[in-house]
């Protein structure tokens, strides 16, 4: 396989599946609107995202099951509850008290998490291509950001608080995936990992909730459905494909550029205004991408 086709393709998937993520914080922000908790709204995410994983896990078969152990479903387990329940939740509570642009900065610290965890746990080297790429898109994002930065307020601090946890589990999700999908295969490790999330979802709703759900008006569950579809099921497949193509850490590097399509859809969407400072900010992260998606980048 030629590896720049394989490189220019793994960095169009994961575009795409980080614009389709970074597309939830804004139908987050837009379901607040109508006054849903946080634990109701991943819970209508997840609930109507199931029954498509459910059919992915029947159908689609591991990919390697020769070299499958039981304990690496004991690794999907929790995999599945710290990278789409516990970020996912923590990440919900944040945004009840920041806005989505500082919920994006604060979030996108997780590519320097995936690489310092991979250096930790697999011994993996920080290349100069890597660190430079890292310096050139978190600048841009500084960029992009600066105005949005607020802390007097003590609710801002608790929400970026909470973003931040929600960044160091789905840094943690990011590096086991990148070693199980080659096991399993993208479309049914995803699947698992999902319906594992669901489950912990679902058990949180009936051990700490138990409110009623169907209280709400229909727009809450028409966003709650975009999410499940948009922002959950089709870019979790992506993402994991990206990952297969170009690793975690190279993958880290790209999900730069979220911050970015957040500005867009928040200025389409909820009506942020896009300042000049922004545009730069724009500009400088897509030059970083550039460097990540060279032909030299190596493969692991």
């Amino acid at each position: 396989m030629n590896f720049s086709k394989t490189i220019n393709s793994g960095v169009f998937i994961a575009i795409v599946g980080i614009v389709l993520f970074s597309a939830k914080a804004v139908l987050v922000k837009l379901a607040y609107q109508y006054n849903v908790s946080a634990i109701h709204l991943l819970l209508f995410r997840m609930l109507f995202a199931l029954p498509f994983y459910i059919l992915i896990a029947f159908y689609v078969k591991p990919q390697n099951p020769n070299i499958i152990k039981k304990v690496d479903f004991l690794w999907i387990v929790l995999f599945g509850f710290i990278g789409y329940y516990l970020a996912s939740y923590f990440d919900f509570l944040g945004l009840q008290y920041i806005k989505a642009g500082l919920e994006r900065i604060i979030l996108f610290v997780y590519p320097t998490l995936v690489l310092l965890i991979s250096k930790i746990v697999f011994k993996t080297i920080i290349s100069l291509k890597q660190l430079l790429a890292i310096l050139i898109t978190y600048f841009g994002v500084l960029i992009a950001f600066w105005g949005e930065l607020n802390f007097e307020s003590s609710n801002v601090i608790l929400g970026g608080f909470l973003v931040f946890l929600s960044a160091l589990t789905y840094a943690i999700y990011l590096v086991g995936s990148g070693w199980l999908i080659p096991k399993f295969g993208v479309v049914p490790f995803t699947a698992y990992a999902m319906i594992v999330s669901t489950i912990c979802v679902l058990i949180h709703y009936l051990v700490i909730d138990r409110t009623s759900i169907f209280e709400y008006s229909y727009q809450v569950y028409v966003l709650g459905f975009l999410m499940a579809v948009l922002s959950t099921l089709i870019p979790s497949f992506l993402v994991s494909l990206a990952i297969k193509k170009l690793g975690a850490s190279n993958f880290s590097i790209i999900g730069s550029i979220g911050p970015i399509s957040t500005i867009i859809l928040a200025y389409i969407f909820l009506g942020e205004k896009l300042s000049f400072l922004q545009f730069i900010g724009a500009f400088v992260v897509i030059l970083g991408i550039g460097i990540v998606s060279s032909k030299k980048m190596k493969l692991k």
